[in-house]
Formats: structure tokens, sequence, C-alpha cells
């Protein structure tokens, strides 16, 4: 279980634009869902372009739309934990009594 979770932590998402000038960049950072934009005549800046954590809202929007993103979290968090994270239910809350993986998430959605 360990091992996975730390697996599960070193995981990013990387979209690029289509001319290659800016990236976004996801993680996942000890239960939070983190975001930083990099762009390639900047590149990392500390003030612009550091990790941000994804608020409720801003996850709601993804999977409302469907994106890449929240495709990306189901897979990696299972859609539980994704919920709860669109509804302000934090990490701590995610491991309180829960002993089902992102695959049994993953199994479910498919078996409806």
């Amino acid at each position: 279980m360990a091992q996975e979770l730390v697996a599960q932590e070193n995981v990013r998402l990387r979209l690029e634009g289509r001319d290659g000038s800016t990236t976004k960049e996801y993680r996942l950072d000890r239960g939070r869902i983190e975001v930083r934009n990099w762009n390639s005549r900047a590149g990392y800046d500390a003030s612009e372009n550091s990790w941000q954590e994804l608020d409720p809202e801003e996850l709601s929007n993804h999977v409302e739309r469907n994106t890449v993103v929240a495709r990306w979290l189901e897979r990696r968090i299972g859609w539980r934990r994704l919920l709860q994270a669109c509804v302000s239910e934090g990490p701590r809350e995610w491991r309180r009594g829960e002993d089902y993986s992102a695959a049994e998430d993953h199994d479910e959605s498919r078996a409806a």
C-alpha cells in the first residue's frame, strides 16, 4: 500500500500547447491535486509557474467538461475521491475508513 501511494505521488500529467509555447503540468502531491504553468520563453518561474492546488470549483469544471485532466484524475485516484475533491472534501477525509482503490472505482464504472 505504501509503495502504491509513493508511485501515485510521483505521477504527473503534462499538457502542451499546439505551438509548444505553454505547458500545464498536473500532479498529485500528498493527496493534493496541483497544477503549474510553464512558458518556453520564461521557464518555471517561482511566482508565475509555481505549483498551485486546484480548488473544488476548478476540479468540478474539469469533471463537468470531461477533460483529459478529469479522466486522468479518475484513473489515478478513482471517481469517489475525485467527487470528494469537487465538493471540498480534502485528503484527510479520503484516507479515513476507505479500503477501496482507484482500480475498484474504475471496475465499478465499467460495470454500470
